[in-house]
């Protein structure tokens, strides 16, 4: 049996950091399935999907406690078994626009609205090419009812997209190919 650990870093960045996490999850022969990282002001922030064997989660949740310090936060949950009760699909959605305070508030109060969930969600702000203003950059995978069909969805967003000034697009995987 596998039990899936979801687990949360959040500290000074340093060489190595990756290393030490991913010796622990070797030493107790987990799987490293899932991971987004990244240093934001000059701290590291990750969040990792281990898949350990069941009899070493214990030790492996333990192990990786160990490496928690005053300025080194970890957290370690135990991944649900329980699936969502409504079928879904799965819609990438990118965003670019001037950047300004609200976007992803404005955006992700629509999306619930409409009953869909942020999957995974990357932002961040660049300077234009041409402009070289601050531009932010929105890519975010989302799962979708499947009694919301694409155009609704599309509507309601292009709607929001005029009011923010941004360009939002959707892309259904499906339809690739």
């Amino acid at each position: 049996m596998i039990t899936s650990l979801v687990v949360t870093i959040v500290g000074p960045d340093r060489p190595g950091l990756v290393s030490a996490i991913s010796d622990k999850a070797a030493e107790f022969g987990a799987n490293w399935a899932d991971s987004l990282m990244a240093n934001l002001a000059d701290q590291f922030a990750g969040i990792l999907l281990l898949k350990v064997p069941s009899r070493n989660a214990d030790m492996l949740v333990a192990a990786l406690e160990s490496l928690r310090s005053t300025t080194m936060h970890i957290a370690v949950a135990r991944g649900g078994a329980a699936a969502s009760s409504k079928a879904a699909r799965r819609i990438k959605l990118e965003l670019v626009g001037q950047d300004r305070p609200g976007i992803i508030r404005s955006i992700s109060s629509e999306l619930a609205k409409h009953g869909v969930s942020i999957e995974k969600l990357q932002t961040r702000i660049a300077s234009g090419a041409m402009s070289g203003e601050q531009m932010f950059h929105m890519n975010a995978a989302l799962s979708v009812p499947t009694t919301l069909t694409e155009d609704s969805l599309r509507t309601a967003l292009e709607g929001l997209a005029n009011e923010l000034m941004v360009d939002i697009s959707l892309d259904d995987p499906r339809d690739a190919g």
